[in-house]
């Protein structure tokens, strides 16, 4: 679920943002609002399989691929008009094979088209290569155009570039220039006056918000990270709470309406590390709003998380004035259709918010939510070796961001709790990855040969592996994360993601240290123990590795060094060979951290 805008590459929850707005907007009205004919008979979609390529060689036809996103207005526009126009259904009918994807169901596609926004129209000649690839919506009269275009001619167009080779690279980490051009990126390019990046669309980039809090001592990051988080509470739904995808016209203003399981997890993560960093009124009801809407629409009765809500009430129809009602009468009318699918990759991201949003707020029942659907996703879709499937139906996969987000989600919960088996599922996950998706320069998105590395999912295997390792001693962790690195920091990868480069600077800065290490030695069932772990688990920089050394259990993975016997428990701040002394009071621990931070 990637996509670009400005150069800017974005994760795959948000493949779903930007570009198919900027496309629709230079379509005239007349085209948009073609009839459905009544003599025309529908276009025959199939499913994506190299089965297609067999048939469109033995027809002599061209493939067409419409890759869409089912929350999408655009691509319901585009259903209703275009794909109802009977010279576009003429023409496909008999010159093409028509291929339908929902791009949440196939990472491998997603990842491949990400640029080219949802809908994103492809065009293949029957061996495969590609002669045309199109963003966003396509007015009737265009697409006619395009494909009898292609009849005429089918040499591949402008918009089909040659990817250019990835040279080997043996730094782990960001040179000093890199370095620099990326951090002058991200703050020249931030909106002063508005909030956020950019000055098209406006939500909340994760990765650099978390960036400016983690540097929150400097007044200009903090600044840049309080008012983009002030700002993003305008795309939270006032009725039913959850967050709006982003805004169009360059300001708050003009949200469109999808609600996208990463967009939920992500802001959730974030304004949970907020509250845990300021402890501001704002950021908690900005988790509970959605918290809330995740909780009554997109989960389902075992607990598990559905992956998206459409954008539109009636599908084709913008639907401003319905988000405007009440909740009363909003039902009065009907719910925008939800996307029952049950994706890892989805359950993994919300598993890891909703672990962030226990972390710092100690809520019992939304860590027992996480839990039951990290319980759920083991049950139904885990493979074996310690991967996962992406759905029910995994006909392409595995891909690497279902096992990347489950690991990262188990690694959550091992903090959260202490309890081992979160951590050998973690490292099980870990594993199979290494196996099943390492290339010769960073880790492909999935496991088919024309699969290529994402440069989200590598930025947050790095993250992962780097912490992993560091909570186990494992060698062969510290192995992937250096190996995703590599990858990341290729001049053809570090500078070519626009301003969205908090992920990979975030990255950087942990390769390159050690994380906060915290140990609280006492009995798990003293309340003692419980407060310091507390407070621990609670401090808002993620990368940190908090350990709990019951002596009645034994050791923690990775201890290297001795602890003294107490008579109360105590927590220690420690470094890679030594420890501080006791500390037995949360507040004490807490200045300490501070200090250190």
């Amino acid at each position: 679920m990637t996509t670009k805008f400005h150069s800017t590459i974005l994760t795959p929850g948000v493949a779903l943002l930007l570009l198919s707005v900027l496309s629709t907007g230079c379509e005239s009205a007349h085209e948009a609002t073609a009839t459905h004919p009544a003599d025309a008979g529908p276009i025959k979609w199939v499913s994506y399989s190299d089965d297609v390529f067999a048939q469109a060689r033995r027809e002599h036809k061209f493939v067409l691929l419409d890759l869409e996103a089912v929350w999408c207005h655009w691509c319901h526009v585009m259903d209703q008009t275009t794909y109802s126009d009977p010279q576009v259904r003429k023409l496909i009918g008999t010159q093409y094979i028509a291929v339908r994807v929902d791009q949440d169901s196939r990472p491998d596609l997603s990842s491949r088209y990400e640029n080219y926004g949802w809908p994103a129209t492809v065009v293949f000649a029957a061996d495969g290569s590609e002669i045309v690839k199109r963003q966003g919506y396509i007015a009737p009269a265009s697409m006619a155009s395009m494909l009898r275009a292609i009849d005429r001619d089918p040499t591949p167009g402008p918009s089909i570039e040659k990817a250019a080779a990835i040279s080997a690279n043996n730094a782990s980490a960001l040179s000093p220039d890199v370095r620099k051009t990326l951090i002058d990126r991200l703050n020249t390019a931030y909106d002063d006056r508005l909030g956020a990046w950019g000055d098209s669309q406006k939500f909340l980039s994760w990765d650099n918000v978390e960036y400016c809090m983690v540097h929150a001592s400097d007044p200009r990051y903090q600044k840049m990270a309080r008012q983009t988080l002030t700002a993003q509470l305008q795309l939270l739904d006032p009725a039913w709470g959850g967050v709006y995808q982003y805004s169009t016209n360059g300001d708050w203003q003009h949200p469109h309406f999808e609600k996208i399981m990463q967009m939920q997890a992500e802001n959730l993560r974030i304004y949970s590390q907020a509250y845990a960093l300021w402890h501001h009124g704002d950021d908690l009801r900005a988790v509970q709003a959605i918290q809330r809407y995740v909780r009554t629409f997109l989960t389902n009765s075992d607990g598990a998380f559905y992956a998206s809500q459409d954008a539109d009430l009636h599908e084709g129809e913008h639907s401003a004035d319905y988000f405007a009602l009440n909740d009363t009468q909003r039902r009065a009318q009907g719910i925008p259709r939800v996307d029952t699918h049950i994706y890892a990759r989805e359950n993994g991201w919300m598993i890891a918010a909703l672990v962030q949003l226990y972390c710092a707020t100690g809520d019992q029942q939304t860590l027992a939510d996480a839990r039951q659907a990290a319980e759920w996703i083991i049950a139904h879709r885990a493979a074996t070796d310690g991967g996962f499937h992406h759905g029910d139906a995994d006909p392409a996969g595995p891909y690497l961001g279902d096992t990347l987000a489950m690991g990262r989600a188990f690694l959550s919960l091992y903090t959260a709790t202490a309890d081992p088996k979160w951590l050998d599922r973690a490292s099980q996950a870990a594993a199979f990855i290494d196996s099943r998706f390492h290339a010769t320069i960073g880790f492909n998105t999935a496991v088919s040969v024309t699969a290529t590395p994402e440069f989200d999912e590598n930025v947050m295997l790095a993250r992962f592996t780097n912490l992993l390792f560091h909570y186990t001693g494992q060698a062969s962790q510290r192995k992937i994360a250096e190996h995703a690195m590599r990858y990341l920091t290729t001049s053809q990868t570090a500078t070519h993601h626009g301003y969205m480069v908090g992920g990979l600077l975030l990255a950087d800065r942990e390769i390159s240290q050690d994380p906060i290490h915290i140990t609280v030695l006492g009995s798990r069932d003293a309340s003692g123990s419980q407060a310091l772990f507390s407070t621990a688990i609670g401090y808002f920089d993620q990368y940190k590795r908090v350990d709990f050394f019951d002596p009645k259990v034994g050791p923690p993975p990775n201890t290297d060094v001795e602890f003294p016997s107490l008579t109360e428990p105590a927590a220690f701040l420690c470094t890679r060979n030594s420890c501080s002394a006791p500390m037995f009071a949360p507040a004490k621990l807490l200045t300490r951290l501070a200090a250190v931070h």
